[in-house]
């Protein structure tokens, strides 16, 4: 029969168990050693949940403890050497230094992996960079699995993605001259693996999915050929993207096994199954690993078949990548509704359809005909369902015109007459929009939602924490202030609670880096707003306060990448169906009187297809989403976007065609390195790029974030320069917020103070 596995598996836990504990590690409520339990009672229940399930091979290595791609780095001794640390006696302590920083030293970068909203930690390349050895997890785990009676396949990020995802720091020409010594690291590893009976590694290399220059595509050869010298079969692993440009060189690599996604490259099999070489494995990706759509078993077996006539049990069957993605169980959504439910298949129900279709393969539809009728009427449902479809949303696009992408004026225009009306001073001080969640308010959330808190009384406790955070605002001497967020949480969350078309999990979590867990809306129909959504907590903080308060939305495309989006239409009409909503609650804080609006789209350059030549028609439509929902208000209507924690260089026309008077943006982590994109681009709006890491603990000191801005003021002119922190502050604490936001503003005051003794208040220093 076919082989069944998977390529990795949500490790937070059902109960989010790993969250807890590193959070209680982190604060020193737990020991190390309840921790390091804490991790082995998760991968054996998730060990037995593959098995349970029918899988032939249980995945090991996908576990880590803050990011795969740092775990990998920890493996082989690359921790930055910055840090100080010996690789080969890296403690769990130091390892979550290197992500979160310490006192000494800033934490290493986070960014998007590839097109998803989880985030990884960037490699740092140097020419002191060494791969000689380090940490014994990866063994231990292995012989955990071996010990239990698993069949076990272990998972590691290929080094070519490693090598290629990393960020030169100094004294290096080119990341590949670090290959050798890589490569020989990795051999020790899987000399390692085989020596503990492992039979299969599988190492990934999405980064085959992009359009790779003729020097990475010639190094995957002889990196391969080198690594398949050891005993160990080695299953070559692509997925996000078809890769059938490069099925030749796939076909001829030495390697034991080849896996494609073929929900994200359908067509590719064709030319995989041409010529494909005998004795080798073909791991097919049918079900997806990235959307919690129950899948269509019959379109599944159908694009099975010919390889299994082909291949026979050189066929192994699988989802696209790794199921880290997708919420862990289904069976935990009690307050779904029934039919809606119905249409979902989480992380755990994904190993039955894979078990489902290699038992139809082999033994015929008759042997799982309750799978396959149940997803059959599954398909059907939803297909059929009065809740997907809304006539008035469809009638309202139709209704929209060109004028209504556009602004009534360019920006120098509307500068001068925001400049008018907020009258703000040089080098404005704001934050991106949340303040730290404390225990109470997310008791009496908690305590509303389950009927014991009225809404009246809850909304007098949201109304104190606004209170207490415009004050504290006012103290610390911001110029723009935020409401808080008090009453949200998740942006995308809040938002999709109160729209139609949208529903809510009660425990769909998934990683999105370290400790941190989102729960994504399931986009299920047609998107309207019903009422308004955020006008009153918005109305309620500008009466504390003379100073601007920003409104606060999450972007249109933003809603889209965060959440579960249907697939029976182009993303782009569900797009599109968003930013009418979100035009509908500009207009009306507008019409309140709010002056600053911010529509966060710090997704923006996740959506990105992978590959260039489908680039421009995504931009296209995403920034029409965008400015569909923002460019209704007038002139003296400040519009601001976010964007953090990507690589934000390649899309800067599509950034300036966004046509936001001010874009704030992650830059602290990277030392501004961000803005080096900026110098030769002379971007014409306003720009407040981040001071400190809201990720970190490390309270970044006053000094400097001076030496920050100096460093902006000298690509941005300070007259467009706004200061802020990188992100929103709700995963802070009060004492570490307070003290990062009194260092900022009296940088801004020193650089302020600088600039006006020298120029006149509003002369641009280039």
């Amino acid at each position: 029969m076919p082989v069944t596995h998977v390529l990795g598996y949500p490790r937070i836990g059902s109960g989010r168990e790993l969250k807890v504990a590193l959070e209680g590690f982190w604060k020193g409520k737990i020991e190390q050693s309840e921790l390091l339990e804490v991790g082995r009672a998760l991968r054996a229940r998730h060990w037995g949940e593959q098995r349970t399930a029918g899988l032939d091979l249980v995945t090991v290595g996908d576990f880590a403890w803050y990011d795969s791609v740092l775990q990998t780095l920890a493996h082989l001794g690359a921790i930055p050497r910055r840090f100080g640390f010996n690789p080969r006696e890296l403690t769990l302590r130091q390892y979550f230094e290197a992500a979160r920083g310490n006192a000494r030293q800033p934490a290493m970068e986070l960014t998007k992996w590839f097109d998803t909203n989880y985030h990884y930690i960037v490699p740092e390349w140097s020419a002191d960079t060494r791969f000689d050895g380090g940490v014994e997890w990866l063994f231990e785990e292995a012989s955990e699995a071996l010990d239990e009676g698993h069949s076990a396949k272990v998972a590691l990020v290929g080094p070519l993605t490693l090598l290629y995802l990393g960020k030169i720091k100094s004294g290096l020409a080119h990341k590949l001259d670090l290959l050798p010594p890589l490569i020989a690291n990795y051999q020790r590893l899987l000399a390692r693996l085989e020596a503990l009976g492992v039979d299969w590694v599988q190492l990934d290399e999405p980064v085959l999915g992009l359009d790779l220059d003729r020097r990475w595509i010639d190094a995957f050869r002889p990196t391969y050929e080198a690594l398949t010298r050891t005993s160990c079969a080695v299953l070559f692993a692509t997925y996000f993207e078809s890769v059938e440009e490069h099925a030749a060189l796939l076909k001829s690599l030495p390697v034991a096994g080849i896996h494609l996604d073929l929900v994200r490259g359908p067509g590719q099999l064709r030319t995989f199954l041409d010529g494909y070489p005998d004795l080798k494995v073909l791991s097919l990706g049918v079900i997806d690993g990235r959307n919690i759509w129950r899948a269509d078993l019959h379109a599944a077996l159908d694009r099975l078949r010919p390889a299994y006539e082909q291949l026979g049990d050189l066929l192994w069957i699988s989802a696209t990548c790794s199921l880290l993605h997708v919420p862990l169980d289904l069976m935990h959504e009690k307050m779904l509704d029934p039919e809606l439910y119905s249409w979902l298949a989480f992380a755990k129900q994904k190993l039955t359809e894979i078990s489902a279709l290699n038992r139809a393969l082999v033994l015929g539809v008759d042997s799982v005909a309750e799978a396959f009728e149940s997803s059959e009427a599954a398909a059907n449902s939803r297909r059929h369902s009065d809740r997907v479809y809304s006539r008035a949303v469809r009638d309202q696009l139709e209704t929209v015109v060109a004028s209504d992408f556009e602004r009534s004026s360019f920006f120098e225009a509307r500068s001068r007459a925001q400049r008018s009306r907020l009258n703000l001073p040089l080098l404005p001080t704001t934050t991106i929009g949340s303040f730290p969640q404390t225990s109470e308010v997310r008791k009496a959330r908690a305590a509303f939602r389950n009927g014991d808190l009225s809404q009246e009384d809850y909304r007098q406790r949201i109304q104190q924490e606004i209170g207490r955070t415009i004050a504290q605002q006012e103290e610390l001497g911001l110029d723009v202030l935020v409401h808080g967020e008090a009453e949200r949480t998740d942006m995308v969350e809040y938002f999709a609670e109160q729209l139609r078309g949208f529903a809510l999990t009660e425990h769909g979590w998934v990683q999105s880096y370290g400790s941190r867990c989102v729960k994504p809306p399931i986009v299920y129909g047609d998107v309207e707003r019903p009422t308004p959504m955020t006008v009153e907590w918005a109305r309620y903080a500008r009466r504390l306060t003379a100073k601007p308060v920003k409104g606060m939305l999450t972007g249109p495309i933003t809603m889209l990448q965060w959440s579960f989006v249907r697939d029976d239409q182009p993303r782009e009409t569900t797009a599109m169906q968003i930013a009418l909503a979100l035009r509908c609650e500009v207009a009306d804080l507008e019409a309140d009187g709010v002056a600053i609006i911010q529509i966060d789209e710090p997704a923006l350059r996740e959506g990105l297809p992978l590959k260039r030549r489908r680039g421009d028609e995504y931009l296209k439509w995403a920034v029409r989403a965008f400015r569909l929902a923002s460019c209704g208000v007038k002139d003296d209507t400040q519009i601001h976007t976010h964007m953090c924690y990507a690589d934000f260089a390649d899309i800067l026309p599509a950034i300036v065609e966004l046509d936001a008077d001010v874009i704030t943006i992650e830059a602290s982590r990277s030392g501004m390195e961000l803005l080096d994109a900026f110098r030769g681009f002379h971007y014409p709006h306003d720009i407040g790029p981040g001071m400190f890491d809201v990720h970190s603990s490390r309270v970044t000191d006053t000094e400097s974030m001076f030496e920050l801005i100096e460093k902006a003021a000298q690509v941005i002119p300070v007259d467009r320069l706004w200061v802020n922190p990188d992100c929103g502050l709700k995963t802070r604490d009060w004492p570490e917020t307070e003290a990062a936001l009194r260092g900022m503003v009296e940088a801004a005051h020193r650089m302020r103070a600088l600039v006006e003794s020298r120029l006149p208040v509003r002369h641009a220093v280039q």
